[in-house]
């Protein structure tokens, strides 16, 4: 007879055992993902994943499997993932805010830019300190924007390619050196002993006319070239943006693959070399440049010279410059820039045709993202300190792979400027050390879905080559070959400015328009039909002031940002003393409502509570982004048409003046029929409180409610590029007075901490504590308060320092 017991105890222990398995491949998962390799963890992780999880277990597990796949590049599995993860309705905020952000950025890379936006739009109601969204939303409405030069440029696949990762090539001599890694002559190479993919070394091509080419590539990959699970490692350059690296580093990456197919090899006619036996080592070299008279090569390599591997306080080996000097055919003397250090990498080294700039990439600390691009001049040998190309360059995500033409044109790859996908290639127009124009995307065919990167071409970009992965996706990079066939179209569209009275809606000759953008002002006039047509350029921002006797000045906003394609533009004018008797700037609503409101206000000083005159007065509307602006008169008064069931943005801006603008929550039926809210601006010089910028007793580190008060300063500081504040912070008479004045040098440093993190550069700050000494209330020492009335006086505020 059958033991029932021993049944139920056999079954107990295989249970015991199956869930026991099922935790310690969680474990072991979880090891190889906090080892970055990210191979082997997808894998266990999708293992783990056929099993029974708790919900907090199994939502952890899907974070990690998609961020190890988005790491691996293999976008398809990465929006599998993520798509289950944002389906369950769950809302992921702090930092798994981010699962919005990555979906995101995996639809963009597979082609699918209408859901990318709808998800982009997620992202930035969570996190609006981070300010890409917008641009990626704009384009995504209209991608076609980047497609205008299609037809003129011919992409060519090269035979120089390998089934191994071969991209960003450098002009040298008269061929090309260029990061892969083939295997050598010999047949051997070192390789992670964790992910089973080789290092990468310098190559070198003697002669670029030895060059052949297969079909030209398409824009991404074909049916036959979709992107597969890899059994094997994936390449290097892990940085919270590509695959992992055996250097480990967070930061720079070097985009490269492995074998995904094995169709694609170096045809025996193109013959390839080790470009340098002494620099090429066991670790990874490249990207390079080299100085004109090609005697000098600056290089990026592991932290490994003369021998010696070091790494990071945090035990990770990052990526440094190093120079080096040919002498008798061969390279030596290698070297560390200056500015190298253990903590942080460098790479990525370009320099100007006249050898007097360098640019690189680095992950420094005080830059706007994940890597930045800099600066330095470079005069006898000698380097000189490093300088953040700003904001019109780098973004809060990563900008790398620079180089610089002989016209002063700085092409660079970048995630954080709007793109197709991935990363994209783009390029701003330079003056010295600074960008004097804004960055424009390169457009399709030298820009796809997937990633796109270091590029190099002649001074009118006739013809060059660049790197993708876009054939084989993944991180299985290519080299190609761009030629240019005909002139591009320019960068700039017509439009047709209409001034019109805004009751009769006839059209006002005469009328003076003012033309602001980029700093510069250029004056029009309408003709009789009361309007005049002007070319604009692509990717900028225009303020149109029109002005005309008799009426009431108004100045209208129009931007070309990412494919806003608009031919016609129209300025209302409303006449003084017959619609505006009581002399209050008004502005024309637009929108399409069916009940409005009234807002209005006064635009003030902060310094004195004067009323300020010509200031613009502008309001968003959020429902559908269109702009009404006034400009105030002498008594600083203005006023709006609204939308019920709308939120309303509300600014001011005037020469010499900052505002913090204001809010607009929805108005509802029951809500008056005029709303009043006023404007403070500041100058320099001000004080300014920071409302609800409070601390819990003895404490120092920012509260939530503090949290959303410090993001309208970020925006503030992002807004106005060259204001400096003071950070002053103040305690309650509680506690001794040195403990007091500590605490409150410690509280100035964590809102310049919170903001440094979020993009503002640290040299934007000064901080002061000014511990108890001033006190808002009666609450001295001895003095009996309640806590309330203690929290009042911990508080921050800050002082303009410098406007402009």
């Amino acid at each position: 007879m059958i033991n029932l017991n021993k049944i139920i105890l056999c079954l107990c222990l295989m249970l015991i055992a199956a869930v026991g398995a099922i935790a310690q491949t969680l474990k072991d998962a979880e090891y190889q993902f906090k080892q970055m390799s990210y191979l082997n963890a997808s894998e266990m992780f999708e293992q783990v994943l056929k099993g029974k999880l708790s919900d907090v277990d199994r939502q952890a597990a899907l974070i990690k499997l998609a961020y190890s796949y988005r790491q691996m590049r293999d976008s398809q599995n990465a929006e599998r993932i993520y798509r289950e993860l944002v389906s369950k309705g769950t809302a992921f905020t702090g930092a798994d805010s981010k699962v919005y952000l990555y979906y995101a950025q995996a639809l963009a890379s597979n082609g699918k830019y209408k859901e990318a936006q709808e998800v982009y739009e997620q992202y930035a109601k969570i996190e609006i300190a981070d300010t890409r969204s917008g641009g990626f939303q704009r384009l995504y409405k209209n991608v076609d924007v980047l497609n205008k030069n299609a037809s003129c440029y011919k992409i060519d696949y090269l035979a120089l390619n390998t089934d191994h990762a071969d991209f960003s090539p450098m002009y040298y001599k008269n061929g090309l050196v260029f990061n892969s890694s083939r295997v050598n002559e010999i047949g051997l190479k070192r390789m992670f002993s964790w992910d089973n993919s080789h290092f990468l070394d310098m190559y070198y091509l003697s002669d670029i006319n030895q060059l052949t080419t297969t079909t030209p590539a398409g824009l991404g990959s074909s049916a036959d070239d979709k992107l597969k699970i890899k059994k094997r490692g994936a390449g290097i350059g892990e940085d919270e943006y590509t695959p992992p690296t055996a250097n480990d580093t967070k930061t720079i990456g070097t985009y490269s693959g492995s074998n995904i197919y094995r169709n694609f090899v170096e045809t025996p006619g193109v013959k390839t070399e080790s470009f340098s036996k002494s620099l090429n080592t066991k670790y990874h070299e490249g990207p390079m440049t080299f100085t004109s008279d090609g005697k000098k090569v600056i290089f990026t390599r592991n932290n490994y010279n003369n021998g010696k591997y070091k790494t990071s306080s945090d035990k990770i080996n990052k990526l440094k410059i190093y120079t080096a000097d040919l002498k008798n055919n061969e390279w030596e003397n290698v070297k560390e820039v200056p500015f190298d250090n253990n903590d942080y990498s460098t790479g990525h080294p370009a320099l100007t045709k006249d050898d007097k700039l360098m640019y690189f990439v680095s992950d420094m600390p005080g830059g706007y993202g994940g890597t930045d691009i800099y600066v330095c001049e470079y005069q006898d040998g000698k380097f000189g300190k490093p300088i953040n190309m700003g904001p019109i360059v780098n973004t809060v995500g990563n900008e790398m792979f620079p180089f610089a033409d002989e016209r002063g044109n700085l092409y660079f790859a970048s995630d954080g400027h709007p793109g197709l996908g991935d990363l994209d290639i783009f390029y701003v127009k330079l003056s010295g050390m600074s960008a004097v124009s804004n960055v424009s995307n390169m457009g399709i065919p030298i820009n796809s879905s997937k990633d796109d990167f270091g590029l190099i071409t002649d001074g009118e970009r006739k013809t060059g080559f660049f790197s993708s992965n876009r054939k084989r996706g993944g991180t299985d990079d290519d080299i190609y070959r761009f030629t240019r066939e005909c002139d591009e179209k320019p960068e700039c569209q017509e439009l047709q400015v209409i001034v019109y009275d805004a009751d009769s809606k006839m059209p006002l000759d005469n009328s003076d328009v003012e033309v602001l953008t980029d700093g510069k002002s250029v004056m029009k006039k309408t003709d009789s039909n009361g309007g005049f047509k002007i070319c604009i350029d692509l990717n900028k921002e225009y303020k149109f002031n029109a002005s005309r006797d008799n009426y009431l000045p108004n100045s209208v906003s129009f931007t070309t940002l990412e494919g806003n394609l608009l031919k016609a533009l129209d300025i209302p004018l409303m006449r003084v003393g017959i619609d505006d008797t009581s002399n209050v700037a008004k502005a024309i609503n637009t929108s399409p409502c069916a009940t409005t409101k009234i807002i209005k206000g006064r635009v003030t000083a902060s310094k004195n509570k004067a009323s300020l005159g010509g200031v613009k007065v502008t309001l968003t509307n959020e429902c559908d982004q269109t702009v009404q602006t006034v400009i105030t008169g002498s008594n600083g008064l203005y006023q709006f048409e609204i939308c019920e069931g709308c939120e309303y943005t509300i600014d001011a801006a005037k020469d010499h003046f900052a505002s913090k603008g204001n809010k607009i929550e929805k108005v509802g039926v029951n809500d008056p029929a005029e709303i009043n809210s006023n404007l403070t601006m500041f100058e320099e010089g001000d004080v300014i409180a920071l409302d609800n910028i409070y601390y819990n007793y003895t404490k120092y580190d920012i509260r939530p409610d503090a949290a959303v008060e410090l993001n309208k300063l970020l925006r503030l500081m992002r807004r106005y590029p060259n204001m400096r504040i003071e950070i002053r912070s103040h305690t309650d008479s509680r506690a001794t007075t040195t403990f007091n004045q500590k605490l409150s040098e410690n509280r100035s440093a964590s809102v310049v901490q919170y903001l440094v993190k979020r993009g503002i550069a640290a040299d934007r700050f000064e901080t002061s504590g000014y511990g108890e000494t001033q006190l808002l209330n009666e609450c001295a020492d001895g003095i009996e308060c309640t806590e309330e009335q203690h929290q009042i006086n911990r508080r921050s505020e800050f002082k303009i320092i410098k406007l402009e």
